[in-house]
């Protein structure tokens, strides 16, 4: 298939800039392959049955943008110039981070980036675009620091319209959010909130948690017009043998296994790679979900309305048949639906009508 298969006409005035408050008060487009139904993230109680199986990904997201100032002795005397820094994963050496600089050639190797009266970092080298920077904290003293010094990642399309600002630290955070790692949150999961969990317990849905660290990689653009050429970024995630067994007993006892986002369904589907069966899984994953694709373990998918020509479209093409996702993305549109990150959600179900 064509890149240009993937690609849709979005008014600007649907990409939200803030999440709807509260979470569960966000629109749901409940998709069936012959229904489209309106409804309201509260309302997944009422579409979800006993012994059906929630899988969410736990992930903790990085204030991993930072603003800082570097210092060099010039002709003209000392000089200060600002530099911006995104973390995007971190190296095996202690405190040392592979990041984006702005601007990454005005900073020299050995130059230190300092970003508040705690935290500091080292530009140790240059590769491939991207920096590795050592900074001066580790452990849980760095973890204080940054959250003290850093801002949330906001996607691209979001940043282009506002910047982050505190608020972003609530709502661009899951609340459940356990193992911090992410520089970018799974955002299907921003609208449940403590009252819709309970609810859902209540019915007797059943809750697996499972870890995909999120990168930037998420939000590059497709450059290739064979989308078969298209190499996916690397991801680590972990499907532990506890979330196995619940995933394998949901199975097994006839219940639906239902992903909340597009991480929680790659990762759970990398672990089924080899041989049709979920198994535990600790590794980075580059599974590219397109049209085409057999899934083993996921039932279905509740995930928010994604970017025209990006990977997440082909996913969830490969989740309800190219035609009707499209049929199912015009019904958002008409119907003035919210997209991307903070935007509203849907409710994807290829095997079933209510």
């Amino acid at each position: 298939m064509k890149l240009s298969d993937f690609d849709f006409d979005l008014p600007q005035s649907l990409i939200a800039t803030r999440p709807a408050k509260p979470r569960s008060s966000a629109r749901l487009l409940v998709a069936t392959p012959t229904q489209i139904h309106n409804a309201h993230v509260y309302d997944l109680v009422d579409w979800f049955r006993a012994g059906d199986r929630l899988v969410l990904n736990d992930t903790k997201v990085l204030p991993a943008r930072l603003t800082g100032q570097r210092g060099r002795d010039t002709a003209q005397g000392y000089q200060e110039a600002r530099v911006e820094v995104t973390l995007l994963e971190p190296q095996a050496t202690a405190g040392q981070w592979r990041a984006l600089v702005k601007p990454l050639k005005k900073v020299k190797e050995g130059e230190v980036v300092r970003f508040s009266d705690d935290l500091s970092a080292t530009l140790d080298s240059k590769e491939d675009g991207a920096a590795y920077m050592t900074f001066n904290l580790t452990g849980d003293d760095f973890d204080a620091a940054l959250n003290a010094a850093g801002a949330m990642p906001l996607p691209p399309y979001i940043e282009a319209l506002r910047k982050a600002d505190a608020q972003d630290k609530e709502d661009y955070q899951t609340v459940w959010a356990k193992t911090l790692g992410a520089v970018a949150a799974p955002t299907a999961s921003l609208h449940f909130d403590a009252p819709l969990l309970e609810a859902l317990k209540a019915k007797g849905v059943e809750i697996t948690y499972v870890t995909l660290h999120v990168g930037a990689g998420t939000f590059l653009p497709v450059k290739v017009d064979n989308v078969d050429d298209h190499k996916m970024h690397a991801e680590w995630g972990e499907v532990s043998p506890q979330a196995v067994t619940e995933i394998t007993k949901t199975k097994a006892a006839g219940g639906r296994v239902i992903p909340v986002g597009t991480t929680a369904l790659r990762l759970i589907e990398s672990a089924a790679r080899e041989t049709g069966q979920i198994a535990a899984f600790v590794s980075d994953t580059d599974i590219f979900i397109r049209p085409g694709f057999t899934f083993h373990v996921a039932d279905a998918l509740m995930t928010n309305f994604h970017l025209p020509k990006s990977t997440l479209m082909m996913l969830v093409s490969a989740v309800m048949g190219y035609d009707r996702i499209r049929e199912i993305y015009a019904h958002a549109i008409e119907h003035d639906y919210r997209f991307f990150s903070y935007g509203d959600a849907s409710l994807l179900l290829p095997h079933e009508a209510k």
